[in-house]
C-alpha cells in the first residue's frame, strides 16, 4: 500500500477533517455527502467504512 501523509484541519471548535486522495474515493466508488462509519480501533488505528443502514 503507497503510503500517503495529510494535514489535520482543525474546522470549528468541536471538529477537525482529514482530506482524502480523490484516486482512493473512486477506488471505493463513495460519492460527495456519503455517510461513512470512522472506528477508532486503537493505537493510532483509524477504519473508515461505508456506512450501511441497519434499517434494510
Amino acid at each position: 500500500m503507497k503510503k500517503i501523509i495529510r494535514k489535520l484541519n482543525k474546522n470549528s471548535k468541536y471538529s477537525y477533517s482529514v482530506n482524502l486522495p480523490k484516486e482512493i474515493i473512486e477506488k471505493y466508488g463513495w460519492k460527495n455527502k456519503q455517510k461513512l462509519t470512522i472506528e477508532d480501533n486503537g493505537r493510532g488505528v483509524l477504519e473508515i467504512k461505508d456506512w450501511r443502514n441497519p434499517k434494510k
